[in-house]
């Protein structure tokens, strides 16, 4: 397993604000994060997110265009990214009730340099925690492929070579093993012999 120091994460930040912007951009060094994009309206963040997936979202609220909450709350919806949201501190309550039932990180503004850099230490944690999910994800859908497949493949055997579910099970088995492939190999292709 890599360390967190050896990930590499893309970023997206919203927002309008010059100080701000700066002072995250002294804080993802090349090294961790890229790339590093930076847009500022809740329009041009829509556009840029829809083309790419970024592992996280920086959204300084407000913007132009609009506050950014729905932004960030939308922006969960991609797999994979996690968002962190900087309010003013006289509305930090309210959205907090609104965003962070979505999963949104919202942190109230003003922020100093030791807070940001543990927002972004709890990002990369969550973000890893998702990949972690994700895996798991991916191989329970694995799993079910193959046993879709090999099921599919036993009822060919059935109907075709009159083996009853025992055997065509025992066939699949035995040709793996004596393959060294997998059983989804085997039932992949018993099924397109005789489908």
């Amino acid at each position: 397993m890599s360390s967190l120091q050896e990930r590499i994460y893309s970023v997206l930040i919203v927002s309008a604000t010059e100080k701000i912007n700066t002072a995250l951009n002294s804080l993802l060094p090349e090294v961790r994060y890229a790339p590093v994009r930076t847009v500022s309206s809740i329009s041009a963040a829509g556009r840029l997110f829809a083309e790419q997936n970024f592992d996280y979202v920086i959204v300084n609220s407000p913007l132009p265009d609009d506050a950014g909450v729905r932004f960030a709350i939308d922006t969960l919806a991609s797999k994979g990214t996690v968002t962190l949201l900087l309010v003013r501190n006289e509305i930090y309550n309210d959205i907090f009730e609104k965003a962070a039932p979505h999963g949104v990180f919202v942190l109230a503004k003003p922020i100093g340099r030791p807070m940001l850099v543990m927002a972004l230490d709890w990002m990369a944690s969550m973000r890893e925690r998702m990949r972690r999910m994700e895996k798991k994800t991916l191989s329970v859908e694995e799993k079910m492929e193959e046993i879709r497949a090999v099921n599919r493949a036993k009822w060919l055997l059935i109907r075709e070579l009159s083996m009853d579910e025992p055997a065509a099970h025992r066939y699949i088995e035995k040709q793996a093993m004596d393959r060294c492939v997998t059983r989804l190999e085997v039932a992949n292709e018993i099924i397109k012999t005789y489908s």
